[in-house]
Protein backbone atom coordinates (compact mmCIF):
# COMPACT_ATOMS: atom_id res chain seq x y z
CA UNK A 1 0.00 0.00 0.00
CA UNK A 2 0.73 3.40 -0.66
CA UNK A 3 1.72 5.83 2.37
CA UNK A 4 1.36 9.59 2.75
CA UNK A 5 3.83 12.39 2.98
CA UNK A 6 2.56 15.08 5.23
CA UNK A 7 4.24 17.75 3.02
CA UNK A 8 3.91 16.04 -0.06
CA UNK A 9 1.04 14.18 -0.40
CA UNK A 10 0.54 10.85 -1.54
CA UNK A 11 3.78 8.71 -1.86
CA UNK A 12 3.64 5.79 -4.11
CA UNK A 13 5.14 2.07 -3.10
CA UNK A 14 8.01 0.30 -4.91
CA UNK A 15 5.55 -1.69 -7.04
CA UNK A 16 3.23 0.65 -7.79
CA UNK A 17 5.90 2.92 -9.47
CA UNK A 18 7.31 -0.16 -11.01
CA UNK A 19 3.63 -0.21 -12.70
CA UNK A 20 3.39 3.40 -13.90
CA UNK A 21 6.57 3.47 -15.47
CA UNK A 22 6.03 -0.08 -17.94
CA UNK A 23 2.68 1.76 -18.50
CA UNK A 24 4.18 4.77 -20.17
CA UNK A 25 6.28 3.33 -22.90
CA UNK A 26 3.19 0.97 -23.52
CA UNK A 27 1.15 4.10 -24.27
CA UNK A 28 3.96 5.61 -26.14
CA UNK A 29 3.70 2.04 -28.19
CA UNK A 30 0.04 2.16 -28.67
CA UNK A 31 -0.26 6.02 -30.21
CA UNK A 32 2.62 5.29 -32.57
CA UNK A 33 1.17 1.81 -34.01
CA UNK A 34 -2.02 4.27 -34.30
CA UNK A 35 0.02 6.35 -36.48
CA UNK A 36 1.66 3.77 -37.93
CA UNK A 37 -1.75 2.34 -39.12
CA UNK A 38 -3.16 5.44 -40.40
CA UNK A 39 -0.09 6.23 -42.38
CA UNK A 40 -0.52 2.51 -44.07
CA UNK A 41 -4.62 3.67 -44.47
CA UNK A 42 -3.29 6.68 -45.98
CA UNK A 43 -0.76 4.84 -48.29
CA UNK A 44 -3.57 2.42 -49.60
CA UNK A 45 -6.43 5.06 -50.06
CA UNK A 46 -3.61 7.64 -51.67
CA UNK A 47 -4.44 6.13 -55.44
CA UNK A 48 -7.88 6.30 -54.92
CA UNK A 49 -7.95 9.93 -53.96
CA UNK A 50 -5.58 9.99 -56.78
CA UNK A 51 -7.77 8.65 -59.41
CA UNK A 52 -10.67 10.92 -57.88
CA UNK A 53 -8.87 13.97 -58.48
CA UNK A 54 -7.10 13.64 -61.75
CA UNK A 55 -9.97 11.53 -63.24
CA UNK A 56 -12.92 12.85 -62.00
CA UNK A 57 -12.96 16.05 -60.20
CA UNK A 58 -10.56 18.20 -62.19
CA UNK A 59 -12.06 16.91 -65.61
CA UNK A 60 -15.52 18.23 -64.19
CA UNK A 61 -14.13 21.25 -63.35
CA UNK A 62 -12.35 21.77 -66.52
CA UNK A 63 -16.04 20.64 -68.83
CA UNK A 64 -17.54 23.17 -66.35
CA UNK A 65 -15.44 25.72 -67.50
CA UNK A 66 -15.69 24.83 -70.83
CA UNK A 67 -19.62 25.13 -70.90
CA UNK A 68 -19.15 28.89 -70.41
CA UNK A 69 -17.02 28.72 -73.58
CA UNK A 70 -17.02 28.56 -77.59
CA UNK A 71 -14.21 26.22 -77.93
CA UNK A 72 -13.59 23.80 -81.14
CA UNK A 73 -10.37 22.04 -79.94
CA UNK A 74 -8.28 24.31 -82.00
CA UNK A 75 -7.42 26.88 -80.97
CA UNK A 76 -7.98 28.26 -76.98
CA UNK A 77 -11.70 28.48 -75.62
CA UNK A 78 -13.34 31.67 -75.37
CA UNK A 79 -15.34 32.93 -72.62
CA UNK A 80 -19.23 33.41 -74.30
CA UNK A 81 -20.82 33.28 -70.79
CA UNK A 82 -24.43 31.42 -70.91
CA UNK A 83 -24.96 31.43 -74.81
CA UNK A 84 -24.50 27.81 -74.88
CA UNK A 85 -27.23 27.27 -72.88
CA UNK A 86 -29.54 29.70 -74.02
CA UNK A 87 -28.68 28.34 -77.47
CA UNK A 88 -29.85 24.70 -76.48
CA UNK A 89 -33.45 25.60 -75.19
CA UNK A 90 -34.15 28.28 -77.84
CA UNK A 91 -32.70 27.42 -80.98
CA UNK A 92 -31.30 24.22 -81.48
CA UNK A 93 -34.28 21.66 -82.20
CA UNK A 94 -32.32 18.60 -82.51
CA UNK A 95 -31.66 19.48 -78.99
CA UNK A 96 -35.22 19.33 -78.32
CA UNK A 97 -35.51 16.12 -80.47
CA UNK A 98 -33.01 14.22 -78.25
CA UNK A 99 -34.91 14.83 -75.03
CA UNK A 100 -37.65 13.64 -76.50
CA UNK A 101 -36.72 10.34 -77.97
CA UNK A 102 -34.44 9.97 -74.51
CA UNK A 103 -37.63 10.17 -72.35
CA UNK A 104 -39.63 7.86 -74.81
CA UNK A 105 -36.45 5.18 -74.47
CA UNK A 106 -36.17 5.69 -70.91
CA UNK A 107 -39.68 5.74 -70.46
CA UNK A 108 -40.07 2.02 -71.92
CA UNK A 109 -36.86 0.34 -71.35
CA UNK A 110 -37.13 1.22 -67.55
CA UNK A 111 -40.03 -0.57 -66.94
CA UNK A 112 -40.15 -3.23 -69.66
CA UNK A 113 -36.54 -4.36 -68.07
CA UNK A 114 -37.82 -4.28 -64.89
CA UNK A 115 -41.01 -6.40 -65.78
CA UNK A 116 -38.62 -8.86 -67.79
CA UNK A 117 -36.00 -9.37 -64.83
CA UNK A 118 -38.47 -10.05 -62.13
CA UNK A 119 -40.37 -12.47 -64.13
CA UNK A 120 -37.66 -14.38 -64.66
CA UNK A 121 -36.06 -14.33 -61.36
CA UNK A 122 -39.76 -15.63 -60.06
CA UNK A 123 -39.67 -18.45 -62.72
CA UNK A 124 -35.95 -19.24 -61.99
CA UNK A 125 -36.76 -18.79 -57.86
CA UNK A 126 -39.12 -21.95 -58.38
CA UNK A 127 -35.96 -24.31 -57.80
CA UNK A 128 -35.63 -25.37 -61.20
CA UNK A 129 -32.69 -27.66 -61.86
CA UNK A 130 -29.38 -26.67 -63.23
CA UNK A 131 -30.29 -23.04 -61.76
CA UNK A 132 -26.89 -21.64 -62.33
CA UNK A 133 -26.83 -22.93 -65.96
CA UNK A 134 -29.49 -20.20 -66.56
CA UNK A 135 -28.77 -17.86 -64.33
CA UNK A 136 -25.73 -17.79 -66.42
CA UNK A 137 -27.37 -18.26 -69.35
CA UNK A 138 -29.61 -14.84 -68.69
CA UNK A 139 -27.02 -13.36 -67.17
CA UNK A 140 -24.17 -13.50 -70.60
CA UNK A 141 -26.38 -10.94 -73.30
CA UNK A 142 -26.22 -8.16 -69.57
CA UNK A 143 -22.27 -8.35 -70.23
CA UNK A 144 -22.08 -8.24 -73.75
CA UNK A 145 -24.99 -5.92 -74.54
CA UNK A 146 -23.75 -2.63 -74.88
CA UNK A 147 -20.57 -4.02 -77.21
CA UNK A 148 -20.32 -2.55 -80.83
CA UNK A 149 -20.50 -7.05 -82.07
CA UNK A 150 -23.84 -7.17 -80.71
CA UNK A 151 -25.06 -3.99 -81.83
CA UNK A 152 -24.03 -5.12 -84.90
CA UNK A 153 -25.47 -8.85 -84.33
CA UNK A 154 -28.90 -6.36 -83.71
CA UNK A 155 -28.65 -4.39 -86.97
CA UNK A 156 -28.73 -7.73 -88.70
CA UNK A 157 -31.47 -9.42 -86.68
CA UNK A 158 -33.55 -6.43 -87.59
CA UNK A 159 -32.64 -6.37 -91.39
CA UNK A 160 -34.67 -6.95 -93.94
CA UNK A 161 -33.13 -10.18 -94.46
CA UNK A 162 -32.58 -10.62 -90.68
CA UNK A 163 -34.12 -13.52 -87.98
CA UNK A 164 -37.19 -11.37 -87.15
CA UNK A 165 -38.20 -11.20 -90.90
CA UNK A 166 -37.34 -15.03 -91.55
CA UNK A 167 -40.01 -16.13 -88.43
CA UNK A 168 -42.91 -13.44 -89.42
CA UNK A 169 -42.50 -14.94 -92.98
CA UNK A 170 -43.15 -18.43 -91.59
CA UNK A 171 -46.73 -16.91 -90.85
CA UNK A 172 -47.02 -15.23 -93.98
CA UNK A 173 -46.43 -11.93 -92.86
CA UNK A 174 -44.13 -9.45 -95.27
CA UNK A 175 -41.33 -7.99 -93.75
CA UNK A 176 -39.52 -4.60 -93.81
CA UNK A 177 -36.25 -3.19 -92.12
CA UNK A 178 -36.73 -2.44 -89.16
CA UNK A 179 -34.08 -0.36 -88.68
CA UNK A 180 -34.21 1.89 -91.40
CA UNK A 181 -37.98 2.58 -90.60
CA UNK A 182 -38.74 5.58 -88.53
CA UNK A 183 -41.52 4.10 -86.71
CA UNK A 184 -39.93 0.94 -85.70
CA UNK A 185 -36.45 1.87 -85.71
CA UNK A 186 -35.99 3.23 -81.84
CA UNK A 187 -38.88 0.50 -80.34
CA UNK A 188 -35.75 -2.02 -82.29
CA UNK A 189 -33.33 -0.28 -79.70
CA UNK A 190 -35.07 -0.49 -77.14
CA UNK A 191 -35.54 -4.53 -77.33
CA UNK A 192 -31.78 -4.24 -77.64
CA UNK A 193 -31.38 -2.79 -74.18
CA UNK A 194 -34.51 -5.32 -72.23
CA UNK A 195 -32.65 -8.04 -73.96
CA UNK A 196 -30.00 -7.23 -71.47
CA UNK A 197 -32.06 -7.59 -68.28
CA UNK A 198 -29.54 -10.17 -66.83
CA UNK A 199 -27.83 -7.85 -64.40
CA UNK A 200 -31.41 -6.84 -62.73
CA UNK A 201 -32.60 -10.55 -62.85
CA UNK A 202 -30.08 -11.81 -60.45
CA UNK A 203 -30.00 -8.96 -58.26
CA UNK A 204 -33.88 -9.95 -58.36
CA UNK A 205 -33.62 -13.10 -57.66
CA UNK A 206 -30.99 -13.13 -54.59
CA UNK A 207 -33.37 -10.84 -52.73
CA UNK A 208 -36.68 -13.45 -53.33
CA UNK A 209 -34.22 -16.10 -52.36
CA UNK A 210 -34.01 -13.92 -48.95
CA UNK A 211 -38.04 -14.31 -48.24
CA UNK A 212 -38.29 -17.14 -45.68
CA UNK A 213 -40.75 -19.80 -47.06
CA UNK A 214 -43.04 -19.63 -43.80
CA UNK A 215 -44.52 -16.64 -45.11
CA UNK A 216 -45.89 -18.46 -48.05
CA UNK A 217 -46.78 -21.79 -45.98
CA UNK A 218 -48.81 -19.44 -43.39
CA UNK A 219 -50.55 -17.25 -46.52
CA UNK A 220 -51.57 -20.57 -48.20
CA UNK A 221 -53.07 -22.03 -44.56
CA UNK A 222 -55.22 -18.95 -44.96
CA UNK A 223 -56.23 -19.34 -48.46
CA UNK A 224 -54.45 -17.02 -50.17
CA UNK A 225 -53.53 -18.24 -53.95
CA UNK A 226 -50.77 -17.55 -55.86
CA UNK A 227 -51.08 -14.18 -57.29
CA UNK A 228 -52.46 -12.70 -53.82
CA UNK A 229 -49.17 -13.99 -52.21
CA UNK A 230 -47.11 -12.36 -54.73
CA UNK A 231 -48.66 -9.43 -54.62
CA UNK A 232 -48.84 -8.85 -50.59
CA UNK A 233 -45.77 -10.97 -49.66
CA UNK A 234 -43.01 -10.94 -52.24
CA UNK A 235 -43.72 -7.49 -53.85
CA UNK A 236 -43.41 -5.39 -50.57
CA UNK A 237 -40.48 -7.53 -49.12
CA UNK A 238 -38.50 -6.36 -52.49
CA UNK A 239 -39.30 -3.08 -52.77
CA UNK A 240 -35.94 -2.05 -52.02
CA UNK A 241 -34.58 -3.76 -54.33
CA UNK A 242 -36.87 -2.66 -57.05
CA UNK A 243 -35.97 0.88 -56.02
CA UNK A 244 -32.23 0.15 -56.29
CA UNK A 245 -33.19 -1.39 -59.60
CA UNK A 246 -34.81 1.03 -60.49
CA UNK A 247 -32.20 3.89 -60.00
CA UNK A 248 -29.31 2.01 -61.73
CA UNK A 249 -31.23 1.11 -64.57
CA UNK A 250 -33.05 5.10 -64.65
CA UNK A 251 -29.13 6.45 -64.45
CA UNK A 252 -27.83 4.06 -67.30
CA UNK A 253 -30.90 4.64 -69.59
CA UNK A 254 -30.47 8.40 -69.91
CA UNK A 255 -26.56 7.71 -70.66
CA UNK A 256 -26.99 5.04 -73.32
CA UNK A 257 -25.23 5.15 -76.27
CA UNK A 258 -23.40 2.21 -77.89
CA UNK A 259 -26.77 0.50 -79.09
CA UNK A 260 -27.99 3.75 -81.23
CA UNK A 261 -24.82 4.63 -82.34
CA UNK A 262 -23.80 1.08 -84.00
CA UNK A 263 -27.37 0.83 -85.09
CA UNK A 264 -27.94 4.09 -86.70
CA UNK A 265 -23.94 4.55 -88.05
CA UNK A 266 -23.64 7.18 -85.26
CA UNK A 267 -26.55 9.11 -87.23
CA UNK A 268 -29.12 9.03 -84.83
CA UNK A 269 -31.56 8.08 -87.69
CA UNK A 270 -33.70 7.78 -89.60
CA UNK A 271 -35.07 10.93 -89.21
CA UNK A 272 -33.76 11.60 -85.70
CA UNK A 273 -35.63 8.40 -84.55
CA UNK A 274 -32.89 7.33 -82.04
CA UNK A 275 -31.28 10.28 -81.71
CA UNK A 276 -30.46 9.79 -78.32
CA UNK A 277 -29.11 12.51 -75.79
CA UNK A 278 -25.95 10.94 -75.10
CA UNK A 279 -25.41 10.11 -79.19
CA UNK A 280 -26.67 13.94 -80.16
CA UNK A 281 -24.11 14.80 -77.40
CA UNK A 282 -20.70 13.18 -79.04
CA UNK A 283 -22.24 14.09 -82.30
CA UNK A 284 -21.28 17.59 -81.29
CA UNK A 285 -18.35 17.15 -79.26
CA UNK A 286 -16.22 14.54 -82.04
CA UNK A 287 -18.07 15.63 -84.72
CA UNK A 288 -19.14 19.49 -85.14
CA UNK A 289 -16.32 19.90 -82.41
CA UNK A 290 -18.35 21.88 -80.90
CA UNK A 291 -16.18 21.15 -77.30
CA UNK A 292 -18.01 24.17 -75.42
CA UNK A 293 -21.40 23.48 -76.80
CA UNK A 294 -20.50 19.42 -76.03
CA UNK A 295 -19.62 20.38 -72.02
CA UNK A 296 -23.23 22.22 -71.69
CA UNK A 297 -25.27 19.55 -72.72
CA UNK A 298 -23.15 17.04 -70.28
CA UNK A 299 -23.87 19.35 -67.34
CA UNK A 300 -27.88 19.41 -68.47
CA UNK A 301 -27.38 15.81 -68.65
CA UNK A 302 -26.22 15.26 -65.19
CA UNK A 303 -28.51 18.22 -63.77
CA UNK A 304 -31.32 16.14 -65.19
CA UNK A 305 -29.92 12.49 -63.96
CA UNK A 306 -29.57 13.95 -60.42
CA UNK A 307 -33.05 15.64 -60.45
CA UNK A 308 -34.76 12.07 -61.88
CA UNK A 309 -32.78 9.85 -59.21
CA UNK A 310 -33.54 12.51 -56.22
CA UNK A 311 -37.50 12.49 -57.50
CA UNK A 312 -36.63 9.03 -56.71
CA UNK A 313 -35.71 8.98 -53.51
CA UNK A 314 -38.32 11.57 -52.97
CA UNK A 315 -40.99 8.73 -54.00
CA UNK A 316 -39.47 5.84 -52.05
CA UNK A 317 -40.99 7.29 -49.22
CA UNK A 318 -43.92 6.33 -50.37
CA UNK A 319 -44.16 2.86 -51.47
CA UNK A 320 -40.45 1.36 -50.30
CA UNK A 321 -41.26 -0.83 -47.43
CA UNK A 322 -37.99 -2.16 -44.99
CA UNK A 323 -37.81 -3.73 -42.13
CA UNK A 324 -37.48 -1.49 -39.51
CA UNK A 325 -40.80 0.03 -40.90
Amino acid sequence: MSSIDAANGPVLTASETARSVREIPRNRTGSALKKADNRAAYMFLLPWFAGIILITALPMLASLYLSFTDYAVIGLPSFVGFDNYVRLFTSDRRFITSIWVTLKYVGFSVPLVLLFSLAVAVALNRGLRGLAIYRSLFYVPSLIGASVGIGLLWKEVFGERGVVNDILALFGVAGRGWINNPTFALPSVIALNVWTFGASMVIFLAALRQIPESYYEAASIDGANAWQRFRRITLPLITPVIFFNTVLLLINSFQSFTQAFVVSNGRGGPVDSTLLYSLYLYQQAFQQLQMGYASAMAWVLLIAIGLATALMFWSSRYWVFYGDR
